[in-house]
């Protein structure tokens, strides 16, 4: 395989890189930097990474040349920051992707796999959540994540390419940094570990789906290497906790009492997530190995890692 990874140092594109060398594959990361570290490309040569931001067109499309595989990881990320600023959120996960879609297909790629999220679904009428769920965004994250998923899909029917549209839950583990806009998990802990109250949006009992990144990186290679693969599948554990059962968890491996406030509930977020992960399972052969509190301890101490230094 050789293989783009837009977005590679970022949180889950580094860990999906750290994938493609463990298994001998050859690959480039592109990446603006502007939300991704360079520094979570450690283990791996500098000369493979390419600080492009992939709207820039004429940058980007040199570096498709010999490419057979793509990973999209290069997104704006969360619904709070979309709601905040829509035009940016737009231009990144709409043009972005029409950008690296199109310099695909002229570049004769084979294979898109393709991240999307679980936020395509909205609000949600039953649980757990199969693929055929209807797709009802209620921000503008899960209607440009939603317009990402179609479109590269679309690409693959009419161009002849394998495109893997990937539905991830929340996904936690190293490499994902504290950001006010990002994962409940990294901003829980990270507040846990610093003594700094902890806010719950609501009454604490709506329940995720997380998934330890070291599962999804792995999801993102089968999607690669599955003869045939295509369309949507949900990546999640296929389990769920409530945001207080979260705490208490983090609050027993780390040692440390949280100070607790209840707000209320912001626009966008959901009550109630969980995958059905049958489809995956069945077609790509994927099969969840970390178990929550196993992926937690591993993350806790990743986390003060980078706080003491």
């Amino acid at each position: 395989m050789k293989a783009l990874v837009t977005g590679g140092a970022g949180f889950i594109g580094s860990n999906v890189c750290k994938k493609l060398l463990e298994n001998g594959d050859d690959f480039i990361v592109v990446d603006s930097l502007v939300t991704g570290y360079a520094e979570n490309l450690q283990f791996c040569d500098s000369d493979r990474l390419h600080r492009v931001d992939i709207r820039d067109r004429e940058r980007l499309a040199q570096l498709f040349q010999g490419i057979d595989t793509v990973f999209h990881l290069a997104a704006s990320v969360g619904n709070k920051r979309s709601i905040d600023a829509p035009h940016f959120d737009a231009e990144i996960n709409v043009l972005g992707t029409v950008t690296v879609m199109e310099l695909a297909r002229q570049a004769g790629v084979k294979r898109v796999v393709v991240s999307s999220s679980a936020g395509t679904f909205g609000e949600l009428k039953t649980l757990p959540i199969s693929e055929n769920h209807a797709v009802e965004p209620d921000t503008p994250y899960g209607a440009s994540k939603l317009f990402k998923e179609k479109f590269c899909l679309s690409y693959g029917n009419l161009y002849d390419m394998d495109v893997v549209a990937l539905r991830y839950f929340n996904v936690y583990g190293p490499n994902q940094r504290f950001d006010a806009y990002g994962n409940v998990i990294p901003i829980f802990a990270y507040k846990l570990l610093r003594g700094e109250k902890l806010k719950i949006y609501g009454d604490g009992n709506q329940t995720r789906d997380f998934i330890h990144v070291d599962d999804v990186s792995r999801a993102n290679y089968l999607a690669a290497s599955v003869d045939g693969a295509n369309g949507a599948f949900n990546l999640g554990s296929g389990t769920r906790i409530t945001i207080n059962e979260l705490v208490d968890i983090l609050q027993k491996i780390s040692g440390l009492k949280a100070d607790i406030e209840y707000v209320s509930r912001r626009p966008g977020d959901v009550m109630h997530s969980m995958a059905d992960i049958s489809k995956i399972r069945d077609m790509l052969g994927f099969r969840v190995s970390v178990d929550i509190t196993d992926g937690l301890i591993e993350y806790i101490e990743w986390l003060k890692f980078e706080i003491d230094r």
